[in-house]
């Protein structure tokens, strides 16, 4: 069943209503207008325990709606599947860095929590970093590493570029924009036309066709995944959250040797290091942390040990 425009912001009241409770703040007037009006401002919610970012909902965000219920409910429901998995990290360090929550949402519609996403622009993993902006936050790119492919990583890398982004910008949406298009390039729009509003940049045509598309998607994304049951999302069957221990190993080990000592499949272990290009540490790089299961660090550092011995015997 779709969702109307009536019964959206019916519910969106309804949530805000129990929000208000504890902010003791009245319910935004704005949200029980029918007619969209093309201004950020006059037409997004404050930040509050339900959403941390400024929601927003005009057409272009329903018609994102309609797509999730609809031609896109299949991929959409693997990515709320996933979501259980990646989702308490990713936003326990959002939290850390007192940066909103709902910005994991940017992973979900990026990548689909998938760390081997690729781009035409050669974007690569959850955050769908390229080379060089990767490179300017830190994550690492070899022959046989590529660190924009690690969830913790990537994530931490991403907060110190959205972070870098709301100190220009100081507007989550023109975060969002620039992350999408670059900064770059926002930057010459904003001083073309004049305005940091969003949604006035979109009425102007001025952004490239991905970048007006970007929040709008962004902020679908959000409403449905926080009550997929109201959008006709059920049986989902969600993902342990992701967990794991991390261990120093020597360069030349294995993952696949791993996994066989650790009694668990080796693809299990390689997707627990998704970093890892060729599935083993160079002996060039003589040691590197990877991650095992969790409960396994014990048994790990037995493989090591043993390893070591081996390796001195021959």
């Amino acid at each position: 069943m779709l969702i109307t425009n009536t019964c959206f912001m019916k519910f969106t009241a309804f949530l805000l209503f129990f929000s208000s409770l504890s902010l003791a703040a009245p319910i935004p007037k704005s949200l029980t207008i029918e007619k969209p009006i093309l201004s950020e401002a006059l037409h997004t919610t404050p930040p509050s325990p339900i959403f941390d970012i400024p929601v927003t909902y005009n057409p272009q965000v329903a018609r994102w709606i309609k797509y999730y219920q609809t031609n896109g409910q299949r991929t959409f429901k693997k990515w709320l599947e996933r979501s259980y998995k990646f989702f308490p990290m990713i936003q326990r360090e959002l939290e850390r860095n007192k940066l909103p929550k709902d910005l994991a949402y940017m992973v979900m519609i990026e990548s689909g929590f998938a760390p081997h996403a690729t781009s035409s622009a050669e974007a690569v993993g959850p955050w769908q970093f390229i080379e060089s902006t990767g490179n300017r936050y830190g994550l690492r790119t070899l022959w046989w590493l590529d660190e924009r492919r690690d969830f913790k990583k990537s994530t931490r890398a991403a907060i110190r570029y959205v972070s870098d982004l709301y100190n220009e910008f100081d507007s989550w949406y023109l975060v969002a924009a620039s992350y999408n298009m670059g900064e770059n390039g926002l930057r010459r729009l904003i001083q073309k036309h004049r305005t940091k509003d969003y949604w006035k940049l979109i009425e102007l045509k001025a952004l490239p066709s991905e970048t007006a598309e970007y929040v709008p998607k962004l902020l679908a994304a959000m409403l449905v995944a926080k009550a997929p049951t109201l959008y006709g999302f059920r049986s989902i069957q969600a993902l342990e959250p992701l967990q794991y221990q991390v261990i120093n190993v020597p360069g030349g080990t294995k993952l696949d040797d791993l996994a066989d000592f650790l009694n668990v499949t080796r693809q299990s272990l390689r997707d627990l290091n998704t970093e890892l290009k060729v599935g083993f540490i160079p002996k060039e790089a003589l040691n590197h942390p990877i991650h095992v299961p969790y409960g396994s660090l014990t048994l790990a550092k037995q493989f090591i040990a043993q390893s070591a011995k081996n390796v001195a015997m021959d």
